[in-house]
């Protein structure tokens, strides 16, 4: 398992970056609930969606976010790679 920190705004930036779609296809792949999944990217539906492992401390940029399990951001950012790799492809035919 991995640790990370980064920024409140970098997180919701790769959140919004993310193609429609996004969040059921990582919760799917993952096996978690959609709302598990929005919790880390900064939501808060608790009744329906589980914690997610961040604890967030106040600072600038929104604060630092401390994430005990990065799938979920691994996944996210694998899935922002594949769409600059299809960009790619099509700006070199």
């Amino acid at each position: 398992m991995n640790m990370r920190t980064i920024t409140f705004n970098e997180l919701r930036k790769i959140k919004d970056s993310l193609p429609t779609g996004s969040m059921h296809r990582i919760a799917d792949e993952l096996g978690l609930s959609v709302d598990t999944v929005r919790n880390f990217f900064g939501g808060h539906n608790f009744k329906e969606g589980k914690s997610v492992g961040i604890h967030l401390e106040p600072g600038p940029d929104g604060g630092l976010v401390m994430i005990d399990d990065t799938t979920v951001l691994d996944r996210a950012l694998e899935i922002l790679d594949e769409i600059a790799n299809e960009h790619k492809q099509v700006s070199e035919e």
